[in-house]
This record gives C-alpha cells, sequence and structure tokens, in this order.
C-alpha cells in the first residue's frame, strides 16, 4: 500500500514536471513570454476597473534581474486596494519563473526591460 501510493506521488511528480517543460518550450516570442504570465495573473476580489504596469528584465535562464516595479498604476480603491493590487501582479511574474525561453529569445532577452500590464476583468 505505502508502495503505490510513493509511486502515485512519483508519477505525479513526472506528469507536473513534463507539463511545466511543455508549456515552457513554447516561449519563442515576448507575446509567448506575456501570455505566459498573464495565465498566472490573479487579480483581487472586487478590483474595480484596475490596472497596472509592471517593468522588468530578464537574465538568459529565465530569471529575473531584480524584482519587477511598478511603472504606472491605476487602482480604484484606497491604498490597502492599490497595495494588493499590485502585490499580486508582482506575484504573477514571480510565480511564473524561472520561464524557458527558446535559444534564439534568450539569445536577445538578457537585460531589455520590458513591460507588461496587469488589468482586472471587465466589471
Amino acid at each position: 500500500m505505502k508502495r503505490a501510493a510513493g509511486l502515485c506521488v512519483i508519477a505525479g511528480a513526472i506528469l507536473a514536471v513534463a507539463t511545466c517543460q511543455s508549456n515552457a518550450a513554447s516561449l519563442n516570442t515576448m507575446d509567448d513570454v506575456g501570455a505566459a504570465i498573464q495565465a498566472c495573473w490573479t487579480p483581487p476580489a472586487d478590483a474595480g476597473n484596475s490596472t497596472v504596469t509592471l517593468s522588468f528584465s530578464f537574465k538568459r535562464n529565465g530569471t529575473l534581474i531584480g524584482p519587477p516595479r511598478p511603472a504606472a498604476i491605476n487602482v480604484t480603491g484606497d491604498a490597502k486596494a492599490r497595495q494588493s493590487f499590485v502585490d499580486a501582479a508582482i506575484a504573477a511574474v514571480e510565480d511564473c519563473l524561472p520561464l524557458s525561453f527558446s535559444p534564439a529569445l534568450a539569445q536577445g532577452i538578457a537585460g531589455n526591460i520590458f513591460t507588461l500590464q496587469f488589468s482586472s476583468p471587465k466589471q
């Protein structure tokens, strides 16, 4: 019984790694990168009509050079709502890392500054 449970855990881990690698292997363009990060985005509840634009840079290995920084913030609500929205956008970027870039994309991506806008769902 314990052996079967252990095998299930190992099979699940292998499946999870294979799924992540297959998703990551398709990152050939910055549009692919943006879509991958947006897939990790979960805006806070009751965010109203809010947006935040983050700027960040990647290393060739798919990690960040420093933390994402807000470049523009337009959040409905008070300071707590604003911070919650910005934190959720930063978490979306960080939770998706490391990304796996194609060799061609990795060659030209390092050190460039990119921006990505995160929006709440339309009300």
